[in-house]
């Protein structure tokens, strides 16, 4: 198998609370990153890569410990955690995987299933980088798995923490990159 056929894609917390106006989590500059995002879904699809939709999802009427930092969100059939509008699964390869906490793999079968698909990179692609992207980029490195951000297809609502969060990955976890360096890599 060749390197390119090792490589999928994970779509972190492209839902409504970030992405839809007037949603909790919502902010101006996430717009920037929806076009990036559906090149690489586009182009994960074209070339029949694994697709991960990593969405965070918490279960309504049980307590969860992630209130003490956060008020109540993303409730499973909820509006704000729906996936954004023209990301939706299609297909045999794209996975829901909901997530509990800020990483994708955390207490999630996401390394079983990468795994037994033979993957050995993985793009990782939404928001907000100093959070959620973070956490999966580290716990996609410390499960052996080569992690790549493409630069413009991530953002936080906290520019200088996103910036320093970037530098982090470069340094310490994986790559960043260029969009079309992220594209070349699915092709």
């Amino acid at each position: 198998m060749s390197e390119t056929k090792k490589t999928a894609l994970i779509l972190v917390d492209v839902i409504d609370s970030f992405f839809k106006l007037g949603m909790p989590n919502h902010y101006a500059d996430v717009a920037q990153v929806v076009e990036p995002l559906r090149k690489l879904l586009a182009a994960a699809r074209v070339h029949k890569r694994l697709i991960i939709h990593a969405a965070e999802r918490h279960r309504p009427g049980l307590h969860d410990f992630e209130w003490h930092k956060l008020p109540h969100h993303h409730f499973v059939d909820e509006p704000d955690a729906a996936v954004t509008a023209g990301f939706e699964m299609q297909g045999p390869n794209e996975v829901l995987v909901p997530k509990r906490r800020y990483s994708a793999f955390f207490a999630t079968d996401l390394a079983l299933l990468l795994n037994e698909q033979g993957i050995k990179r993985v793009i990782v692609a939404g928001v907000k980088t100093n959070v959620c992207i973070r956490a999966t980029v580290q716990d996609a490195f410390a499960n052996g798995f080569e992690p790549i951000v493409p630069r413009e297809a991530t953002n936080s609502n906290r520019p200088h923490l996103a910036a320093a969060t970037l530098e982090d990955i470069e340094r310490y976890f994986g790559m960043v990159v260029s969009l079309d360096e992220a594209l070349g890599l699915l092709a």
